[in-house]
């Protein structure tokens, strides 16, 4: 069974790139070796497989997310079948980000695919080129797309995606070349406008490769329940205790981690989302497979509480720092910035040392400013990182990867003024009338526009809530002026914290 099934995986990396045809549109390498190549009997075999799966959706709230594996359906569609059963046929979304881990190719980031449409033999399932474009503006998305010229992971599940619902959503296909979870945290948090209930997320991952039938059964299921609890943390350090297992044919514990982790880290802090575990087999339950050398696979979806969102954090009113505890997290930022220009590497902190509110999981903005002039701003609203950890990654980030500004030089660093923005909990408002200058903050979304302006933005500026809205809109959404008012607006908290002047 192994070795057919790492015959499959070498046979796509050989194949001539430039057998494709002509077109833009991406064409099938995977029909007739995953799965039928005549669109008849890939219908047929679909309708079998949702015929023979779990099905659950009747008795949860909508589904945000699925994680559905991407063998050959022999092998797997049962499973993955069951993951798109748990949403509803007449469900509607407007997009589906299909995102999947490159089996083919490494490279430093992620490639989303724009260039046309994907083909399988059920048709053209049609891509969303605004969104592709606009994920490409960023660094982390900008890698070629022929990282998908031969990929079959995220092929695989656009039948299941044509086949099964009712209303067709564009899709957004993703390959993730990178395995530093440094990288992905960040994706996530370009992702995080999209990641609503206007659209669906399906992640494309088999599990454990290549163990006996026994060991199977047991990782799959340590790393099912990991992603179940929703922490990303936890997750990471049951794939590095799966990875010591004595059972010298397994290779990995899930093959698409980094795109099970993004996942964590886009669902991470909302108390209203819940995973659940579907359904599950191997390869060796397969009649066409073997209890040695067997691959692993889950179904697991990701739900939508009812009720109102809750998000980690707490109020700016129940966090207090005293001028010690300022300065203090002022110079983690600073020595922090310091240890990279000059060392190219983080500043080590000593974190048993710190404060008790540091350890807290609240979101924070790190701004720098030279003689008052943006330098650079990146931040988090929510997080279940501490406080201390989140500012050392954004002060990390707003010096050196913010996409408006190069990065920081160490001639600028000693004019740079540092300030953080400590962050409660976003809320949803009905009315404007509920903004307060100066002590809230304001988010602005419509479909994958989004923008946020800190609280201290429109005092610095003596704007009215009119104004802070309108330039929000404009300048940080791209709505236009009055964009807000077709828009959702959410306020937030939050402590500024200023370096003292000398």
């Amino acid at each position: 069974m192994r070795k057919l099934l790492i015959a499959s995986v070498l046979t796509l990396m050989i194949m001539d790139v430039f057998s494709q045809q002509s077109s833009l549109d991406r064409q099938p390498v995977a029909a007739g070796r995953f799965y039928a190549a005549s669109g008849k009997t890939l219908e047929k075999d679909l309708a079998e497989l949702f015929e023979s799966c779990v099905k659950t959706q009747a008795s949860a709230g909508k589904v945000r997310a699925i994680i559905s594996p991407h063998a050959g359906y022999v092998y797997s569609g049962k499973v993955a079948a069951s993951a798109f059963a748990a949403i509803g046929r007449k469900a509607s979304y407007k997009n589906i980000f299909l995102i999947g881990s490159s089996h083919v190719k490494a490279f430093a980031g992620a490639s989303p695919y724009g260039s046309g449409d994907f083909i399988t033999p059920l048709g053209k399932a049609a891509v969303n080129r605004e969104i592709v474009n606009k994920l490409r503006e960023n660094r982390l998305f900008s890698f070629p797309t022929d990282a998908h010229n031969q990929e079959h992971s995220l092929e695989v599940q656009v039948p299941f995606i044509q086949w099964y619902f009712q209303n067709q959503p564009a899709l957004v296909p993703i390959i993730i070349g990178t395995n530093r979870a440094e990288d992905i945290k960040k994706m996530a948090e370009i992702l995080r406008p999209w990641f609503t209930p206007d659209n669906l997320f399906v992640i494309s991952s088999d599990f454990s490769h290549y163990p006996s039938y026994k060991t199977a059964n047991t990782v799959d299921k340590s790393t099912a329940d990991a992603i179940v609890e929703g922490d990303p943390a936890k997750f990471l350090t049951v794939l590095r205790n799966n990875s010591r297992v004595n059972d010298p044919g397994l290779v990995t514990s899930m093959c698409g981690w980094t795109s099970g982790l993004l996942l964590l880290y886009l669902a991470e802090g909302n108390a209203n989302l819940e995973f659940r575990k579907i359904d599950y087999c191997n390869s060796g339950d397969s009649r066409f497979g073997d209890k040695e050398g067997v691959v692993g696979y889950n179904a697991i979806a990701l739900y939508e509480k009812s009720g109102k969102s809750k998000t980690s954090g707490m109020s700016a009113d129940e966090v207090h720092f005293t001028d010690k505890e300022k300065a203090l997290l002022i110079s983690i930022a600073r020595d922090n910035i310091k240890s990279l220009l000059y060392e190219g590497k983080r500043t080590t902190v000593d974190s048993n040392s710190l404060p008790e509110v540091f350890h807290r999981p609240l979101g924070a903005f790190v701004t720098l400013k030279i003689d008052g002039d943006l330098r650079g701003c990146i931040g988090r609203f929510v997080s279940s990182d501490p406080l201390w950890q989140v500012v050392l990654e954004m002060s990390q980030s707003s010096a050196f990867d913010d996409p408006r500004f190069s990065r920081l030089t160490k001639n600028e660093f000693s004019k740079t003024d540092i300030e953080i923005t400590v962050l409660g909990p976003m809320r949803k408002i009905e009315s404007i009338n509920e903004i307060e200058l100066g002590r809230h903050g304001i988010y602005i979304k419509k479909d994958y526009r989004s923008g946020t302006m800190l609280p201290q933005v429109a005092t610095e500026n003596k704007w009215t809530v009119e104004q802070f809205l309108g330039y929000t809109s404009r300048d940080k959404a791209g709505l236009g002026w009055e964009g807000w008012k077709n828009a959702d607006i959410y306020i937030y908290e939050g402590i500024v914290i200023g370096e003292e002047k000398k």
